[in-house]
């Protein structure tokens, strides 16, 4: 038998706040609102784009121009999204919103359109 006495058990400090990973989640959160917020302009413009003759190309062709340009932005946003839920940053929730932007933009380059 030893006559050695157990070393005592290591004092644990208390544990840090990740803050790096709230702030890649704060970061993240900020670029996909303003991705959106830029899509959902693009989307309001595409709706209001119009003349008071609604077969005039000009009312036509700014209307595709604004949810063309949603449509490319929905994307991104929606991969971006798909990282930042996959790595548990963000709730599942997020998808809605390109998912809804995105939907709009295309009505109104196909079914919608003026």
């Amino acid at each position: 038998m030893s006559d050695a006495a157990p070393s005592p058990a290591p004092v644990r400090e208390g544990r840090r706040p990740n803050t790096v990973g709230r702030a890649g989640t704060v970061v993240g959160a900020v670029l996909l609102l303003l991705a959106h917020t830029v899509t959902g302009y693009l989307v309001f413009l595409a709706y209001m784009a119009g003349t008071a003759n609604p077969w005039e190309p000009d009312a036509a062709a700014h209307s595709g121009i604004a949810a063309g340009l949603a449509l490319p932005i929905t994307g991104v946003s929606a991969l971006l999204t798909r990282g930042l839920v996959k790595a548990g940053r963000l709730h599942r929730w997020w998808y809605a919103l390109p998912v809804v932007l995105g939907l709009a933009a295309l009505l109104r380059l196909t079914v919608l359109a003026p």
